[in-house]
């Protein structure tokens, strides 16, 4: 079990690395929002599996914090790429 805990908490520290370069790789502000998202919620997820198995005394803690990052993560990223659809449409129509 411990293997399997230091192997999520690896897994999940490399999907956040990767989530942290695509924000600074990405051509435009969609793509980041994106790359931070899906890969910063997956491996944020990872680690705290593998914390769930390391620590089993703080299971029932970090499925709350998983469950708090599932439901806020797509809303807060849709929210954000909602906004910036929206400020790009009032530039384009004041250019007009």
């Amino acid at each position: 079990m411990h293997l399997l805990g230091d192997i999520l908490i690896l897994t999940g520290s490399i999907f956040v690395f990767l989530g942290a370069l695509g924000l600074i790789r990405m051509p435009d502000t969609f793509n980041r929002i994106q790359a931070g998202t899906k890969a910063v919620t997956l491996g944020a997820i990872g680690v705290f599996m593998g914390l769930a198995i390391l620590f089993p005394d703080w299971a029932s803690k970090l499925v709350v914090v998983m469950g708090f990052i599932l439901l806020t993560s797509p809303v807060s990223s849709s929210a954000i790429a909602r906004a910036f659809y929206r400020i790009e449409q009032n530039k384009a129509r004041n250019k007009r």
